[in-house]
């Protein structure tokens, strides 16, 4: 146990920057401290912190032990949380990433609920609309419609995103409509900044891969979906952003003949963490949340969505 209280102490002076705040924290002189720092370093036989009257900083070794400490003390955490838990009672903390706009629109009020049924629980959200691993980064479940795969991590599908390529009627009035994906190239595009200005469309013959020009480059949906609707560009864009604006006539899906190539959101939940009780519970909110989702969320609804998703959906999407 004295090798855990000394990590815990190190991880403490790490994010602290200092033994007078480490032990502050830790309720413990700063003479205390320092000598399970001493100890530690003594234990792994290397120096972990560069000391100076003012500045305490990692060694090298400091940073490597640093990285893999906190995650051996996170998975402690859990182990004793989960151990003493009131089994009809979820209890702990859950780090959630999830991206700024489906959180906003979707995830949002399903987190609320999940949070006012389980009083034991906390939450902390972070908006993150870049896709990253959740096990590096410290979270529990990230969830992201990006294509991704990361060691130690499970992807579990959510739903659908159904996307559509669409534009204000007073562009396509001003600028025309385009009859195959590689007219886009002379047409003014209002681009998601991840998708790095590549664009792909199904076909009977296959994918099609256009490279958009920009007109606009941004790292939010609902930013692209207003800079169309004001007539400045074609943009593709989620179902769950863009439904409400083409059921008003404010934008029109476009090329529904060759539909953008479709994507699933997931949930990416570190391989350690899945079998957690209040991880289980939140995945199964999700699910479950995202099951409600509105007909034009949905794969069916999407013009000439592929038989695929179509087919993955009722397990766990419907």
């Amino acid at each position: 146990m004295d090798v855990l209280k000394n990590l815990k102490t190190f991880v403490a002076v790490a994010r602290a920057g200092g033994f007078s705040e480490a032990g502050r924290q830790l309720h413990v002189v700063p003479s205390v401290v320092a000598k399970r720092i001493a100890q530690l370093e003594y234990t792994v036989q290397a120096k972990l912190f560069e000391r100076s009257t003012r500045v305490v900083a990692l060694t090298e070794a400091g940073q490597k032990l640093l990285t893999r400490a906190a995650i051996l003390l996170s998975d402690v955490d859990d182990l004793v949380v989960d151990l003493r838990r009131d089994t009809a009672r979820l209890e702990g903390h859950i780090r959630v990433m999830a991206p700024t706009t489906l959180t906003r629109r979707r995830l949002g009020p399903i987190l609320e609920r999940f949070l006012a049924d389980h009083e034991r629980i906390t939450l902390e959200i972070a908006l993150v609309d870049a896709s990253a691993n959740p096990l590096e980064k410290g979270f529990d479940i990230a969830v992201s419609g990006h294509s991704a795969s990361y060691e130690g991590v499970l992807d579990i599908p959510l739903c659908p995103v159904a996307p559509h390529l669409c534009a204000s009627p007073s562009y396509l009035e001003r600028r025309g409509y385009p009859s195959h994906p590689r007219e886009l190239a002379q047409h003014e595009c209002l681009v998601f900044k991840l998708a790095n200005g590549t664009w792909i469309f199904q076909s009977d013959r296959g994918l099609v891969r256009v490279e958009a020009t920009p007109r606009l480059v941004a790292d939010d949906n609902f930013t692209l979906m207003q800079f169309a609707k004001a007539g400045l560009g074609i943009a593709i864009l989620p179902a769950y952003v863009c439904a409400g604006a083409l059921q008003s006539g404010e934008l029109v899906s476009i090329l529904k003949e060759f539909p953008p190539q479709d994507a699933w959101f997931k949930a990416f939940v570190p391989r350690r963490k899945h079998a957690l009780a209040r991880v289980q519970a939140l995945l199964q909110a999700l699910t479950a949340g995202l099951k409600s989702m509105p007909p034009a969320m949905t794969a069916e609804h999407h013009p000439q969505a592929c038989t695929c998703c179509r087919d993955r959906q009722p397990a766990l999407s419907h």
